[in-house]
């Protein structure tokens, strides 16, 4: 263990901070329901970017993007593709706008302004898209909490604590001890003060991150200086074909083997099958989780817009510094670190907090950990308490009390707090590794919610039966395939798994009965979305001649096309800048100017005008 009392300073000092913030935003979130979920819908969209993008800048992820860099090198920057990152992108062009409009507080709210208030399929896809919602934070709390025991694991060896524990602990459950730990810390200040402190305690914990990734990005550009990196011909080239080509026999030969266990030795295969998820997933808007809870709490539309554009700008260069530095201190020292786990296996997802462990300085390290504590935290509160929006809105007011008390509904949000957390806790003893339960979520589960959540915006035929169909057709064939095909193979399923759901939907929308039509022309005059609502335009605009429907579709795609070359850039360009490939460098700056100078005009000076 390498703490010294100025690391144990500033992690203590930060944990105290989370405390304080939710005792000081207790009173504030008690207010009403609204201020407790959304913040009031109060807060400017750079603190609600700043606070989706720590979010997002996950301890588990950001280990597990480490390893993938150490591997692949610069193609790297491709494989988080499949949650997918460019997501991002379509939300900042016209989806979070069209969200935001519904004026809604949760992603089942949201149905009712699409499909209506009443009706037995109205309820049952509600119910549908609350259980894909619960399922989807659940995945994502185990994936954080076996990502922060792995990770303080190695900071604090079992061995120096175990005495002082009453029980005994089975090794390959060390990790998930530690994870309940500072689980608690996440639960109390996100617990106690909603919204306000979750957004609040992102900014203090962004703060942090951000110096702390600056300084191990002067220490890694100038342990190059002194050292060459031994890696395979391909690794600095982000460029690739139909195969990865990429050997490591006679530098790190294990490294292979985790080529060839993670299955993308067919690298131009598995990029477009990525791809092609990706889009459609991107079409299909924002997950209900704590994205969308982001997207709702803003101030307007065009604030949802920004919010969601402020994202990439804030978290990639920041993120991918530390990645880069992380990987470059790697594969200098790396057979000074043992990156074995419990049962004897190299787990490259442990060389993030290897090295942080063993070659970087007092201070640095306190920071590093705090941001990396926080970074879970974070995560975990947002995506608890988009939890607790769907059980305490969704259900508690609407079915169980819905004449409930304010005090009531916040002593719910207390309650179902603790619940969410304890079965996020119950999960993550189940989960094997960080990389299990990503390709769980974002191959199996997602991919069966795709189709139905496409098909929501642009079919004015598509109608609450279509969409319980649909989804409980896709997340069924999700769960069984999960259950007789492996996690690295989920992905090149994805095709069939869209296309049941795809079937679900449109069978299930043409033996039930349309939407009625006063709810339709309701969202299509306020939403505005493009596609196919050719029937409910004509009548809108018989109603309202003044009536301009969307004629944005090229424009908004076009933008996507410019926003994903942008967000690239904003990747690689502090992977280059560390690393001191200077024409790369040159090359991406120039790129990233000529594609924020057409957005300036394409998309920014356009926000309210579609």
């Amino acid at each position: 263990m390498k703490l010294h009392l100025v690391d144990i300073a500033i992690i203590v000092l930060y944990l105290l901070s989370t405390i304080f913030i939710g005792l000081w935003y207790r009173k504030k979130a008690r207010e009403n329901k609204e201020s407790y979920m959304l913040g009031g819908k109060s807060l400017p969209w750079y603190k609600l970017g700043l606070s989706d993008a720590s979010d997002m800048f996950d301890i588990s992820g950001t280990m597990w993007m480490v390893s993938l860099c150490f591997v692949y090198g610069m193609k790297s920057i491709w494989i988080p593709w499949l949650w997918p990152v460019f997501n991002q992108v379509f939300l900042m062009m016209y989806l979070s706008r069209w969200l935001r409009r519904s004026n809604a507080a949760t992603g089942a709210e949201w149905l009712a302004t699409r499909f209506g208030k009443t009706g037995t399929w109205v309820a049952a896809s509600q119910m549908v898209v609350i259980a894909f919602a619960l399922l989807s934070c659940f995945g994502f709390l185990a994936y954080g909490f076996i990502g922060l025991g792995k990770f303080i694991e190695i900071f604090i060896p079992w061995d120096l604590v175990k005495s002082y524990v009453p029980f005994n602990v089975a090794p390959q459950y060390v990790p998930h001890v530690y994870g309940i730990i500072f689980t608690l810390f996440a639960m109390f200040y996100s617990i106690l003060g909603g919204m306000h402190s979750i957004v609040l305690g992102d900014m203090v914990k962004y703060g942090v991150m951000t110096v702390a990734c600056i300084w191990i990005g002067f220490i890694a550009a100038h342990k190059l200086t002194d050292h060459s990196l031994n890696v395979p011909d391909g690794w600095f080239s982000p460029f690739f074909g139909t195969h990865l080509n990429m050997n490591w026999s006679g530098i790190i030969t294990e490294v292979n083997k985790k080529i060839k266990d993670d299955g993308y030795s067919l690298f131009g295969l598995f990029f477009m099958m990525m791809t092609f998820k990706g889009f459609f997933a991107a079409l299909a808007g924002p997950a209900p989780n704590y994205d969308m809870q982001k997207i709702l709490s803003t101030r307007s539309p065009e604030d949802a817009s920004k919010m969601s554009g402020f994202v990439n700008i804030v978290l990639l260069p920041i993120r991918y510094s530390l990645i880069v530095s992380l990987t470059i201190l790697g594969l200098i020292y790396y057979h000074q670190m043992n990156l074995k786990d419990a049962t004897g296996d190299i787990d490259f997802e442990r060389i993030l907090p290897a090295v942080i462990n063993n070659f970087l300085p007092a201070g640095l390290v306190g920071l590093l950990l705090a941001g990396l504590l926080g970074a879970f935290m974070s995560t975990f509160s947002g995506t608890m308490n988009a939890a607790q929006a769907y059980i305490v809105n969704d259900i508690y007011l609407k079915y169980v009390n819905p004449a409930a008390s304010n005090k009531n509904t916040i002593t719910m949000n207390y309650l179902v707090g603790i619940i969410v957390v304890a079965i996020g806790v119950i999960l993550g003893f189940f989960a094997h590794n960080v990389n299990t339960v990503l390709q769980w979520i974002v191959s199996a589960l997602y991919g069966g919610y795709v189709a139905s959540n496409v098909l929501k915006w642009h079919w004015w035929r598509f109608n609450a039966g279509g969409f319980f169909w649909g989804m409980l057709s896709g997340i069924l064939s999700a769960m069984v395939f999960s259950l007789y095909i492996s996690n690295n193979e989920l992905l090149y399923w994805f095709p069939v798994l869209f296309l049941i759901s795809l079937a679900g939907s449109v069978i299930g929308s043409l033996a039930t009965e349309p939407t009625d039509i006063v709810v339709l022309k309701a969202f299509y005059s306020n939403v505005r979305p493009w596609g196919f609502w050719e029937p409910v335009k004509k009548l809108v605009m018989a109603d309202d001649e003044s009536f301009a429907p969307n004629k944005n579709f090229k424009l908004n795609m076009f933008n996507v096309v410019i926003g994903t070359i942008t967000q690239l850039c904003l990747t690689i360009l502090p992977m280059y800048l560390i690393l001191n490939q200077k024409l790369p460098l040159a090359v991406t700056i120039g790129l990233l100017a000529i594609t924020m100078l057409i957005l300036k005009k394409t998309w920014w000076n356009k926000l309210k005008e579609y």
